[in-house]
């Protein structure tokens, strides 16, 4: 019984299908927190996602009246949509469960925390849901710091690798 659980589970997550990640959320901003939410989308952007047509890097979350909408995402056109299609970069509504939604409203109402979206992938039911993360943003050195202890270990990792 166990063992058929576990497989559905790796199957589960295999399921996962990334169509675009945030890699400069992660430089720009400490994570503290990630949330999965669903995303309100039309028939069109669902099939431009589905051919992988879609950018996080300039996108955030905005609380407004009540609701979280995801902003400056860019969802590019589908190509065989009627001429009604959809904008790319329109705003989203961002499905959450109530508490869920207070908890982010709260976060993002305290000094320096912003919600960001990190990665867009549907789950194993195939529903597009996005992953919002809250962050607090990086200074310049602190960027800088981070990429001297990558570069360094990336060389030892090398060092190593040559040495045996």
């Amino acid at each position: 019984m166990a063992r058929a659980a576990k497989a559905s589970k790796t199957a589960r997550a295999e399921a996962q299908r990334y169509i675009a990640q945030n890699r400069k959320a992660r430089r720009d901003y400490v994570i503290d927190e990630t949330i999965e939410a669903g995303i309100m989308l039309m028939g069109s952007e669902v099939k431009s996602l589905r051919a992988g047509g879609a950018t996080l890097n300039e996108a955030y979350a905005r609380v407004d009246n009540g609701e979280l909408w995801l902003v400056n995402a860019n969802i590019r056109e589908y190509r065989f949509a009627n001429r009604d299609g959809h904008a790319p970069r329109r705003p989203r509504k961002l499905l959450l469960h109530r508490r869920q939604l207070e908890r982010i409203m709260g976060a993002i109402q305290r000094e320096g925390v912003t919600a960001v979206p990190v990665s867009l992938y549907f789950n194993d039911r195939g529903i597009a849901k996005i992953a919002l993360g809250l962050a607090r943003g990086r200074r310049q050195h602190e960027k800088r710091e981070l990429e001297k202890k990558r570069d360094w270990q990336r060389e030892k990792a090398r060092v190593m690798r040559n040495k045996g």
